[in-house]
């Protein structure tokens, strides 16, 4: 078979899914339209009725009312409203709250802004431990808020992670939290159509979600934000969606985001015990195809699209190339800045050593994930290894 009719095997959907065809449909259906949702003539009216009706599904398939959907750009922005909008509320209202409790797996939409208030604000970032399967333990949180619950500005803590897939006890955080009338954040991102999200359910003050991880359009997402919850806005403008995030709404990618999420949060009983058939025999098949190789994270509370391994010897880029090589697509368990290769921050939180922490990949599964993907990762997987374990072993010889 040539290289351009080769079958690309795409295990990547942690990064971003497809577009779901009837995501794709609702969003071109709008694309032609002329209407500024704020506008009061008929055409605005049209785009206006688009949006609250597409807000009105979302907020129906999380279990939210209608008014505390909060349109963003993303979940990088929402995460950066979570976090900032609260942090100036919470200061606002007392200047002693400038405790951040945080864990040290959180996607860096959350790290990133806790540390930019860290150092342009003056927060004080208590980084929550967790385990070596990545779970944060209540009683450090109960700790961490009982050693002066006044001064806690609010608790952030994402309900999957996107590396390693461990679920957190998000509802007995918010509980926890919540008796000393803390806020909790939680970035649910990964977790939206994999495993049930119900935000009423969740206890939570603000969750952020984003379309394109479920089957909807890049470049919109959503905080949703209790009514009670003071948020200071980042983003001044107009005024749009309650005050709190300003800026001309894409109609037509809150068509598209309304309808995958629906059709995510449907299908997601059948869906999950799908990936996870899928999963187990994909994790079966590598550890018995590659000796050392070790599965990361929690194996039975995670998500069920998520298969993170480690392989002795070998660096993650490395072998992530190597099967790119082959039309499969994976990502590493590493972040690259720069152009340098750095270990995991959520593995190195994990306890895990350098080597470890760089020869990792993640396998995430989805919507449009088949057996024969499964097969095609079994098939290369052993070869691939074992010319990166060589890579490696050369290029050991040659710094010596």
């Amino acid at each position: 078979m040539t290289s351009s009719a080769r079958r690309t095997v795409y295990l990547d959907h942690a990064a971003t899914t497809p577009m779901l065809p009837a995501a794709i449909e609702a969003m071109t259906s709008h694309l032609g339209r002329t209407g500024n949702a704020s506008s009061l003539h008929g055409s605005g009216r049209a785009a206006r009725r688009t949006v609250e009706e597409s807000r009105e599904t979302i907020a129906a398939a999380l279990n939210a009312q209608p008014s505390e959907v909060v349109f963003t750009s993303g979940g990088t922005e929402a995460d950066n409203l979570a976090l900032k909008g609260l942090w100036w509320a919470r200061l606002n209202e007392d200047p002693r709250r400038r405790r951040i409790l945080l864990s040290g797996i959180e996607h860096h939409a959350v790290l990133d802004s806790a540390i930019w208030l860290e150092q342009h604000e003056g927060a004080e970032i208590e980084w929550l431990p967790v385990d070596e399967l990545g779970r944060v333990q209540l009683r450090d949180l109960r700790a961490a808020i009982e050693q002066d619950p006044e001064t806690v500005s609010f608790v952030s803590l994402m309900m999957a992670n996107n590396e390693v897939g461990t679920l957190q006890p998000v509802r007995e955080v918010a509980a926890l939290a919540h008796e000393h009338a803390i806020p909790v954040h939680t970035d649910a991102v990964q977790a939206v159509g994999q495993i049930p999200v119900d935000f009423a359910d969740l206890g939570v003050d603000a969750m952020t979600i984003t379309a394109h991880k479920i089957g909807g359009p890049y470049g919109i997402g959503a905080l949703v934000v209790r009514k009670e919850t003071k948020l200071v806005p980042i983003v001044h403008g107009g005024g749009q969606e309650r005050d709190v995030r300003s800026g001309t709404l894409d109609t037509p990618a809150t068509a598209g985001f309304a309808v995958a999420l629906e059709h995510a949060i449907r299908s997601q009983p059948e869906a999950g015990a799908r990936l996870i058939g899928l999963r187990d025999e994909l994790v079966k098949g590598v550890l018995a195809t590659v000796p050392g190789a070790l599965v990361s994270g929690d194996p039975v509370g995670r998500l069920p699209g998520n298969a993170h391994l480690s392989f002795s010897g070998c660096e993650g880029d490395s072998l992530l190339l190597l099967l790119d090589a082959r039309g499969i697509e994976v990502s590493t368990g590493s972040a690259c800045n720069s152009g340098v290769a750095e270990p995991s921050h959520v593995l190195l939180a994990m306890g895990y050593d350098d080597l470890r922490a760089r020869g990792s990949l993640r396998f995430t599964l989805g919507r449009t994930s088949t057996r024969a993907d499964v097969e095609a990762v079994l098939e290369n997987i052993g070869p691939v290894v074992e010319r990166a374990m060589s890579a490696g072993l050369q290029n050991v010889g040659r710094n010596a």
